[in-house]
């Protein structure tokens, strides 16, 4: 009886293992590399001081890839490019999981800036003229990302 109990014991383990190491998808890097080994915080909670974290692509600028929304638990972080050394794909991520690394920080986003994102993305002049106040976001200047590819 424990060699059985014993045997499916180890036949979950196992099927548990392969089924989470065949989860861990193909990333396409942008930027700097990114350390797979690094652990990669899916909530930020406040805590500017982490440097890596993962989310959801929500939107990316369409006109150049020079910015992106990405989800990062119940926060919206607004993710720009170090020095516009690298862009993004400018369409086909959103909804695909990213790691980033960079500085995390809060920053008031200006009403005119927020019109220009809000041109960036091909928003409707109603929309862009209902912008009448700054907004105080999650930031990130990233050095490298790595989208996951489907």
């Amino acid at each position: 009886k424990i060699n059985k109990m014993k045997i499916k014991f180890l036949l979950s383990f196992f099927t548990l293992l392969t089924i989470f190491s065949c989860t861990q998808g193909v990333f396409i890097s942008y930027g700097e590399d990114i350390n797979g080994d690094a652990q990669f915080y899916d909530t930020i909670d406040d805590n500017l001081d982490i440097s890596n974290v993962s989310g959801e692509i929500l939107d990316v600028c369409p006109k150049k890839g020079c910015w992106m929304n990405v989800k990062v638990n119940t926060d919206t972080v607004f993710v720009k490019f170090k020095d516009y050394g690298f862009f993004v794909p400018k369409t086909g991520i959103q909804g695909k999981k990213v790691l980033m690394t960079g500085e995390i920080f809060k920053d008031t986003i200006s009403v005119e800036r927020l019109k220009h994102y809000a041109e960036d993305a091909k928003k409707s002049r109603t929309e862009i003229d209902l912008i009448t106040e700054p907004e105080y976001k999650i930031n990130m200047i990233a050095t490298g990302v790595a989208i996951e590819e489907n």
